[in-house]
């Protein structure tokens, strides 16, 4: 009888925790999914990708103290306050133009003695902040990330809610364009349906797409899926990836899109990074525009000349047959370093000499679309936002810097990239001076 007793008293327990957890979840979809009323201001022209250079927006920073509830995430790989012991950025962000209360306190310091400080990207005012940098360079927009696996917990829906919120607050009041990019990386087996039902209430409740600042291509909202055919293992299948694709285009209710998908960078000869399935195929069937990824791949001026003269005329020839547009990703630089301890500065920026030849040599191959990765990852020492080079030094912790270019340099490399890519700049012009 006591054994009997106890097993219900657990049962109704768990009940009830997961009755809280659901009012809790429903409360967040209340407070954070509802359409857009604000100002608009007309700027970049969201009727179609083609002559755009957008950015990802990672949008995964949280600080202690930002009302997410979420502590330190991605500044650092174990608890407390950032500090020389578990540091996780390879990058340092220049927080100079935030309002007080958007800068937070780290445990590290500058030469000068000063307190290292970072951002949220909770925060309302850091992400019009970053909005207010694209206006002022020229860049298009961003697709902003939402990660398939973060959003399952309540805590991380009501952050990618807030911060999806802010985007499309951002991109409205400074003419600049937005568009959703699930990633799916971290999904389980099956998981796909909760991916179905959260895009199904971001169409019906938030109305995404609706709205004049989202971005459209061939005459749909665009929704990107990051993360399909690669083959490191994932759990997820090809054959969920289709169901969620055809969703995504022909639900009556939460349909009616146009579909991007980010995929290997050998998709069409089917090795290194991709699945040896032409079942990828198949799926890349489906779609509007797909965008091979390229961070890590090309570590040199050889390698982008080598990947745009061969593999990037092949592919855009085959998916020109197929009536499929192609968005080949540019990147500054990688660092790896504080998170796995590997190179610092592992694939150096060269004063940006690595990303112009970039954008240089993908014109000349017939692009006419360009994804920068990334305006905000730090992490992996991508970003394109504004750093300092007057980074922290506390017990010999190790940045990569803009190695004395201005704080705006990457951001003003990012507009003039996307001069060339709509054809305002020759692809044999020289990089911007500092």
């Amino acid at each position: 009888m006591i054994r009997s007793a106890v097993v219900v008293m657990v049962w109704l327990l768990l009940a009830q925790a997961a009755n809280a957890e659901r009012l809790a979840r429903e409360q967040v979809l209340d407070a954070t999914l509802f359409p857009y009323k604000g100002p608009t201001f007309r700027g970049v022209d969201a009727t179609t990708l083609t002559g755009k250079v957008m950015c990802g927006y990672q949008g995964w920073f949280n600080c202690e103290g930002d009302g997410a509830e979420q502590g330190w995430f991605h500044w650092t790989k174990g608890r407390g306050a950032p500090s020389a012991a578990n540091i996780k950025v390879d990058l340092w962000p220049d927080v100079s133009e935030l309002p007080k209360e958007d800068r937070f306190d780290t445990a590290l310091r500058h030469a000068d003695g000063s307190v290292a400080q970072v951002f949220s990207s909770y925060r309302r005012g850091t992400v019009l902040k970053h909005f207010d940098w694209m206006k002022q360079y020229g860049i298009d927009g961003v697709f902003v990330q939402r990660f398939a696996s973060v959003v399952r917990s309540t805590r991380g829906l009501q952050h990618n809610n807030t911060v999806l919120l802010n985007c499309r607050e951002g991109a409205h009041v400074n003419g600049r364009a937005y568009a959703l990019m699930y990633d799916l990386s971290g999904l389980r087996r099956g998981q796909i349906d909760e991916v179905i039902e959260d895009f199904r209430l971001l169409r019906t409740r938030m109305k995404l797409g609706h709205d004049q600042a989202y971005l459209k291509h061939r005459g749909k909202p665009l929704v990107a899926v990051w993360g399909v055919g690669f083959s490191d293992g994932r759990d997820y299948t090809l054959d969920e990836c289709r169901r969620l694709i055809a969703f995504m285009k022909d639900d009556k209710e939460a349909g009616g899109c146009s579909v991007m998908l980010g995929v290997p960078t050998y998709w069409r000869e089917l090795r290194n990074d991709a699945v040896n399935d032409r079942a990828l195929h198949e799926t890349m069937a489906m779609a509007d525009v797909v965008s091979p990824w390229m961070v890590g791949r090309l570590r040199n001026g050889r390698d982008v000349s080598n990947y745009y003269e061969g593999t990037f005329r092949a592919d855009l020839a085959s998916t020109s047959e197929r009536k499929i547009d192609l968005l080949p990703v540019v990147y500054p630089g990688f660092s790896w370093h504080n998170m796995y301890g590997k190179t610092l500065d592992e694939i150096p920026r060269l004063k940006g000499d690595f990303m112009w030849s970039q954008f240089q040599h993908a014109k000349k191959a017939g692009a006419t679309m360009a994804y920068v990765a990334m305006f905000d990852e730090v992490d992996e020492g991508t970003a394109i936002f504004k750093c300092v080079n007057d980074v922290p030094t506390s017990d010999g912790v190790k940045f990569v810097t803009y190695e004395g270019l201005p704080p705006d340099y990457y951001l003003r490399l990012t507009g003039e990239g996307a001069k060339m890519i709509r054809g305002e700049v020759k692809a044999e012009a020289a990089k911007p001076k500092p």
